[in-house]
């Protein structure tokens, strides 16, 4: 089959693979859509160290079951699944505890094992959610980076009725406004330097976007406030917009060496929680559930797709800041 693979860092072509053979319980997916991620960028990169090379990149993925293991009894070939791409032991301290995303030995399909970008990929089918027929499988694509949000969402205090501030207007930033706006916040701020993504920010319901939060009248600040640029000035910037008794939350990725500046003495006065969200825990199903309610607007959220063999022009959009969530469609010409 053909299959993006990232060989080293810095090196990516589309080749011939072999086609991936299930173990008994895991299901093969002849891929319809894969999702672009920030994490594709790392581990191109080589920041992201759990990354054995050479890999086939890809974790945010539906399609449709086109061949079972000896003890697949769950599913049928032909059924229309999304996939979870967690791949946790079970058996550490922390799996032990029901936080399987910190896991010990923690893997994932794309990151550390073989990944979407291809015609098949291979799963366990405990990670593989059937689809309800009003969800398409390119819609169906963006469950995974969704069920990251839902758990940022449960990592949040969840009050009716508080004040959100979001940084970066890209996919994950108006996948939290969305859910914000659906829980109940008085208000979504969005500020970005994008001003093409603030657009589409204003499309989606937030009801204040700037290109930088100084354009903004709340000098009290905002009860919940959220980054997900990764940047260091975003979040040092994000940490003095929060109302005393309020929360900030850590949800894009900063580079593992990068060091942010910030007053401790505010924190403890104020009394300011911060949290961090990593990755899905326990909100797959119901991100499903979610996207097939109308949680977020999927036609809106995807803005490019891309044939497997234009995968390294994919990486140039995406570095490019081009667009919304980008995908690879391995059955589109390229």
């Amino acid at each position: 089959m053909r299959a993006a693979v990232i060989d080293t860092p810095g090196s990516v072509s589309v080749t011939t693979v072999d086609d991936p053979t299930p173990e008994p319980r895991d299901v093969v997916v002849e891929v319809a859509a894969v999702g672009i991620c920030g994490t594709d960028i790392h581990i191109l990169d080589g920041d992201f160290a759990p990354t054995p090379y050479p890999i086939v990149p890809g974790h945010e993925f539906a399609g449709t079951v086109v061949g079972l293991g000896s003890a697949v009894t769950e599913l049928s070939e032909g059924d229309r699944v999304a996939v979870d791409p967690s791949l946790f032991c079970g058996e550490c301290h922390f799996c032990a505890i029901g936080r399987g995303n910190l896991c010990e030995r923690w893997n994932a399909i794309g990151v550390t094992t073989a990944g979407a970008c291809a015609r098949y990929a291979v799963a366990p089918v405990a990670n593989c959610y059937r689809l309800p027929d009003s969800v398409s499988l390119e819609h169906a694509a963006l469950i995974e980076p969704l069920s990251c949000a839902v758990h940022g969402f449960d990592l949040l205090p969840g009050r009716i009725g508080e004040h959100y501030l979001i940084y970066g207007a890209g996919t994950m930033g108006l996948m939290m406004a969305q859910l914000a706006q659906g829980a109940g916040a008085a208000s979504v701020s969005m500020t970005d330097l994008n001003t093409e993504r603030l657009a589409v920010a204003e499309k989606l319901g937030a009801d204040q976007v700037a290109t930088a939060a100084d354009e903004f009248d709340r000098p009290q600040g905002w009860e919940v406030v959220v980054d997900c640029t990764g940047a260091v000035p975003a979040i040092e910037d994000g940490l003095r917009r929060v109302r005393r008794g309020g929360t900030f939350q850590v949800f894009g990725v900063a580079p593992a060496d990068a060091m942010a500046s910030f007053s401790p003495f505010r924190v403890y006065n104020d009394e300011i929680t911060v949290v961090g969200s990593m990755a899905v825990l326990h909100s797959y199903g119901r991100a499903v559930e979610l996207l097939a309610a109308g949680a977020i607007d999927p036609a809106t959220m995807i803005s490019h797709s891309f044939g497997l063999d234009d995968y390294t022009a994919a990486l140039d959009a995406f570095r490019a800041g081009t667009g919304r969530k980008l995908q690879i469609r391995p059955g589109q010409a390229a």
